[in-house]
């Protein structure tokens, strides 16, 4: 029997161990992870959004794995039991100038097969989202919201009956290559596995690096800050919110988010993070910022977006900035009615030019397989990234 090491269990490391349990089953699956649970990092730290493909490149990775994604996902949440709801989402043309970006998303949804999208007027805005702002809005009701930590403990109860196992702290600290496979190095010792595969998130660039692999690209960490809306005011938001991208900005804004288990979220900004796991302004890891700050791609990145760069710093130390930003959204809140929440932070890679890459990366080697960049909706698609896995790991089993 041939083992597949799989290096991560976050929602991804783990939907890819199922399925190969679904679909290689003459094969033994061990995920390594190097804490002392499974999905505590992305998985953990994020807002529980279900992205049915609505701002994707059509024809790219992200785009299909996620049309695809969020339809295995509902019907696997459905199938064990996982809390979720298809609740719906309004894009907001918060001015007429941003109506041509909006219908622009418009087609490209279509193109990706996204379902019963509908361009909506003032009155017909408002009687989904009557306190939503703008002009006009773009509906899409296949979004929705979910519990990924549900998701991640029925990934591990559906692998371990395939006979498939997690190793909680077995942090991989040395790969080395042998003749049939790879030999894992962990504190707790080294296992022997005939395929990798690299699902490590945050440190994918350090761990495909173990493996050989040049580290062109760098995951350059940005923490992302959610503030939470006071009980009393939730009701200014029903459903799910979001902006109009702005193509002068390389993330996507602001936007307010219902949560599965109760409460409405409103966030993220992107500020560098000072670690790759820095959820807080004083978490610092000297390497991880050293790692960072030593990557020519991100002060070409801080050079080709220096007002946006410094507007986000500001907006991370003043609650007033950031419900102005909020505002454009729905007007009626105010900076009374939110108060600091959670934070993650995004495993982004980046290229030495400055440039993010924008779709999700695999890297194929012998005997191993690399994914060196899955942020969102990295979650939503990760039984399908699953699928994607294995069907290139079969081509050498």
């Amino acid at each position: 029997m041939k083992t597949i090491g799989i290096i991560g269990g976050g929602i991804i490391g783990l939907a890819t161990a199922y399925r190969f349990g679904q679909r290689m089953t003459g094969h033994k699956v061990v995920v390594f992870e190097k804490e002392a649970a499974v999905g505590q990092h992305q998985t953990g730290h994020n807002s529980g959004v279900l992205h049915a493909g609505l701002y994707y490149k059509p024809g790219s990775n992200k785009a299909r794995l996620a049309v695809e994604g969020i339809r295995q996902m509902v019907a696997f949440c459905a199938e064990n039991g996982v809390k979720h709801e298809i609740c719906g989402k309004l894009v907001v043309a918060a001015t007429e100038a941003e109506v041509p970006r909006m219908m622009d998303l418009f087609e490209r949804g279509k193109a990706n097969g996204l379902r019963d999208l509908r361009v909506l007027d003032r009155h017909a805005m408002a009687e989904i989202e009557p306190h939503a702002g703008g002009v006009q809005a773009l509906r899409v009701p296949e979004e929705g919201i979910v519990d990924y930590a549900g998701v991640c403990a029925a990934l591990v109860r559906k692998m371990e009956e395939h006979g498939n196992e997690v190793r909680t702290g077995a942090r991989v600290t040395g790969l080395q290559e042998t003749g049939s496979g790879w030999r894992i190095q962990t504190p707790t010792g080294a296992a022997e596995v005939d395929f990798l595969i690299n699902c490590a998130g945050l440190h994918c660039d350090r761990v495909a690096a173990l493996g050989g692999v040049k580290r062109e690209m760098r995951i350059i960490p940005f923490r992302g800050e959610y503030y939470l809306i006071r009980p009393e005011r939730q009701h200014l938001v029903r459903h799910l919110i979001y902006p109009v991208p702005d193509p002068a900005f390389p993330f996507l804004g602001v936007h307010f988010t219902r949560l599965i288990h109760g409460g409405v979220e409103a966030g993220p900004n992107a500020v560098l993070a000072f670690a790759r796991e820095g959820y807080t302004k004083r978490d610092f890891v000297p390497a991880d910022l050293w790692d960072a700050l030593t990557f020519p791609g991100l002060w070409k990145f801080l050079q080709r977006y220096p007002a946006v760069s410094w507007y986000e710093v500001k907006r991370s130390f003043s609650k007033q900035l950031f419900c102005e930003s909020l505002q454009r959204l729905v007007p009626a809140i105010e900076a009374a009615d939110i108060s600091p929440g959670g934070a993650g932070v995004r495993a982004q890679s980046m290229l030495p030019n400055g440039d993010l890459v924008q779709d999700f990366l695999f890297a194929d080697r012998p005997r191993a397989l690399h994914l060196l960049n899955a942020p969102s909706p990295g979650a939503t698609a990760s039984l399908a990234i699953g699928d994607e896995v294995v069907s290139r790991v079969q081509k050498y089993a």
